[in-house]
């Protein structure tokens, strides 16, 4: 039986970052699926390459957890810098989402009208980029150390922004753009929904900051696919794939961690898993009891991929925001990322597409076998119909290759029905998960725990739990 240090279940992003800052160690990374990612994989079907979610790559900057983790573990990701981070077109209106903020405020001027714009719009910019300088980010539970250094991380925030941390989206809308039209709100929601997973009724000022202000940073393209991050990530680490972890058992002092092929004694486990499903890889009812505490987020999402026999030249990411939410989904928008048309993997005899958007994961298991492919080829063909209403260069004859995926299908492939965090709100901010369970030597890490969402908010995550894992050896 192998021994471990560390034993990092699932590679996802932040399983995947984690892992790669503690391969000197003796680690262990189990991944059950042949891909490593999780919903950020890249994957092969009908002999064309596609990417298995929305694929905007942002933080490889200074002063942002993802370049510091990058330039840690000597890894130079191939990117390819995005001009325009996104392309919302809403009822034929077009507007770009771009770094260049006085660009981007003449078009939103133009496209959505508002004499407080500048005010609206450079408050959040201005948010955004104070809580990215911030020194002390850092939340977790559990000790005495690491409640006091969440409390002044909790007293710097009070500190740089006062009041504002107590203000809601929804209220600061009204405060400085006042009643805006249906069309706006509508396009300061479908973004959000992409970021924070819910609309600004729901979160506070500095959520939609964050939210809304990531077109502000450096936005990139991956080449050869998303997956290809994570082969460079992981050159150094251990890793086992198609290797499931079954059952995990705590001793005294170690966990006893058993597979579908083999069984390893570990100091330390780091989930990757989501936070609430977790209990079913335990038999200790204390540790049941802890991860069935946290209530599963039924929010998932419908994926459909798409490739053409075509090349047309596109940007790499839209953003089409309807009137009515999508059949059988929560959302009336849905995010297209083309492949670029040099990119020599996913673009191999034509564009790899990826189109999502948001639906409930618990509608889909309540469904009959025949109801989840009558919903399932519902859902695809309206969006593909709205897809090419909305792209006048590519016809119908173009699509060699359609299909789609569900909360089931991400389940039968990287374990998990949810896709996404809970979204941060004033209410559950102290409540979250944390890295730091109430048990020595097992913590959390990804898009269920703090910090969250996308590839910055896991890689914060990964830069708190890193340094809980240095004071242990």
């Amino acid at each position: 039986m192998k021994k471990l240090d560390i034993a990092v279940v699932g590679s996802g992003i932040g399983g995947s970052l984690i892992a790669s800052l503690n391969s000197k160690k003796n680690l262990v990374l189990f991944e059950r699926d042949k891909n490593l990612g999780g919903c950020a994989s890249t994957f092969k079907r009908f002999g064309s390459y596609f990417n298995a979610g929305a694929t905007t790559f942002v933080g490889y900057e200074q002063n942002h957890p993802i370049k510091e983790i990058f330039d840690e573990i000597d890894f130079k990701p191939d990117l390819l810098k995005s001009q325009v981070a996104i392309r919302t077109i809403q009822n034929k209106k077009v507007l770009d989402r771009t770094k260049d903020f006085d660009k981007f405020l003449e078009d939103i001027n133009e496209v959505y009208p508002n004499k407080n714009n500048e005010i609206f719009w450079k408050t959040l910019k201005q948010i955004d980029e104070k809580f990215w300088n911030l020194k002390k980010l850092y939340f977790a539970k559990y000790s005495l150390k690491a409640y006091i250094k969440s409390a002044v991380f909790v007293a710097e925030l009070l500190k740089e922004f006062k009041f504002d941390i107590f203000k809601s989206a929804k209220g600061f809308i009204a405060s400085t753009l006042g009643d805006i039209s249906h069309e706006y709100q509508n396009f300061i929601d479908a973004q959000l929904f992409i970021t924070v997973q819910t609309t600004s009724k729901n979160i506070p000022l500095l959520s939609m900051a964050l939210g809304l202000s990531y077109p502000f940073h450096d936005v990139y393209y991956v080449n050869n696919g998303m997956g290809h991050i994570f082969d460079g990530i992981l050159k150094n680490v251990d890793t086992h794939n198609k290797e499931e972890v079954l059952k995990i058992i705590k001793k005294e002092n170690e966990y006893l961690i058993k597979t579908n092929k083999d069984e390893y004694l570990s100091k330390n486990v780091i989930l990757n898993s989501t936070v609430f499903d977790s209990s079913s890889l335990f038999e200790d009812e204390k540790i049941k009891k802890y991860y069935s505490s946290f209530k599963f987020n039924d929010q998932s999402a419908f994926v459909v991929y798409l490739k053409l026999d075509i090349k047309p030249e596109l940007i790499h990411h839209y953003q089409i925001v309807l009137n009515k939410n999508i059949p059988n989904c929560i959302s009336n928008s849905f995010f297209v990322s083309f492949s670029d048309v040099n990119d020599e993997v996913l673009s191999s005899k034509g564009l790899s597409i990826t189109i999502s958007t948001h639906t409930k994961a618990n509608f889909w298991k309540a469904l009959t076998t025949s109801e989840y492919e009558n919903k399932k080829i519902e859902t695809m063909n309206y969006i593909i119909e709205e897809f090419l209403n909305n792209f006048d260069n590519i016809g119908k004859d173009n699509i060699k290759t359609a299909f789609s995926a569900t909360s089931t299908t991400f389940n039968s492939y990287i374990n998990r029905f949810n896709c996404g965090g809970s979204a941060i709100s004033i209410k559950n901010a102290l409540s979250l998960p944390s890295c730091k369970t109430p048990f020595k030597g097992l913590y959390n890490v990804g898009d269920t725990v703090f910090a969250g969402q996308g590839w910055p908010g896991v890689a914060l995550g990964v830069k708190v739990l890193n340094k809980e894992l240095n004071e242990e050896f």
